[in-house]
């Protein structure tokens, strides 16, 4: 199975297209999940598991994998279903999020694909806080549903959103006289992490939920006066539906009425971007989520830099 990974695309040919290559994976019955390939370090059959006492009910063991102890989550139980059986004949997707690496039990593999982000919308409205769908697209006529991984992992080991005294420039908040901060992401996790960690600092966010909503609002603030009047920066995840942070950062900064605005991207997809794949966007910075002092400190440096 590791041969499946063998026909992703050199990563930086889909940087700032707009397009990703999901890996299709099921659990336990026909419902088709996907996740993108950006975060897939390997996937492999299932091998032997060992119990340890009290592990989140998600986690149904851990594996030794390449000389690392990684702990491996059951996706089925961590959505709320049954265990997946017969694991023996399963596969684990190993991935790295938010700095970390973590194996995934599905319950089967099927293949790669490649496609646009304007082919992935948001969840339907009415299906309520208790889903764990971030995305959705059609493939052969199927749904496929892309998971809130971010909120999975949040509900087996919640993060630190706590921001150290040590860091808090107290001089900020008044330096951004009626700025805010422009949140761009489709997680409500990772936008509820970054707003706690903003408010800190004594300053306030606006949030939206994917690029083409930030294009748009951006574009249209823009026409009543200086963007930069209005935003002290933007902190952008990379992966969300209709348009991802790295089409978003090149719109944004070809336009000369926006391109002024400092950009964070600020995403999960940890550990497999280098500087040359920021620069090629045009953004400022990358950071990888979540690490609450870090972010703080980022904020901080573009709002004395400006000030």
């Amino acid at each position: 199975m590791a041969g499946v990974l063998d026909s992703v695309n050199p990563r930086t040919q889909l940087v700032g297209q707009n397009r990703l290559e999901l890996l299709l994976f099921k659990l336990d019955g026909k419902q088709r999940y996907g996740i993108n390939v950006f975060k897939v370090k390997e996937v492999l059959q299932c091998p032997p598991l060992t119990s340890l006492p009290k592990l989140h009910p998600s986690i149904c063991g851990v594996a030794h994998i390449r000389g690392k102890t990684i702990s491996v989550i059951d996706m089925n139980i961590a959505t709320g279903g049954c265990a997946i059986d017969n694991v023996q004949k399963r596969f684990i997707i190993i991935t790295e999020y938010n700095r970390s690496t973590q194996g995934f039990l599905v319950g089967a593999v099927e293949r790669i694909i490649n496609i646009n982000w304007e082919n992935i919308l948001p969840p339907p409205n009415g299906i309520g806080r208790s889903n764990y769908m971030t995305a959705v697209t059609e493939i052969d006529g199927d749904l496929v549903e892309i998971l809130d991984v971010e909120k999975i992992l949040d509900e087996i080991s919640p993060f630190n959103t706590h921001v150290s005294d040590s860091v808090i420039d107290k001089t900020v908040k008044d330096k951004v006289k009626n700025k805010k901060i422009l949140v761009v992401d489709d997680s409500s996790v990772a936008r509820r992490q970054i707003d706690r960690a903003i408010s800190a600092l004594g300053l306030e966010c606006e949030m939206v939920k994917d690029g083409k909503e930030a294009l748009d609002l951006l574009k249209e603030r823009s026409k009543t006066g200086s963007i930069l009047d209005r935003y002290a920066l933007m902190i952008s995840d990379v992966e969300m539906p209709e348009m991802d942070g790295y089409t978003l950062t090149s719109a944004v900064k070809s336009d000369p009425a926006l391109a002024g605005l400092h950009i964070i991207l600020h995403t999960s997809l940890s550990g497999i971007f280098n500087e040359s794949m920021v620069k090629k966007v045009g953004a400022d910075d990358f950071i990888a989520k979540f690490d609450p002092d870090e972010l703080a400190i980022a904020v901080q440096k573009v709002i004395n830099l400006d000030s």
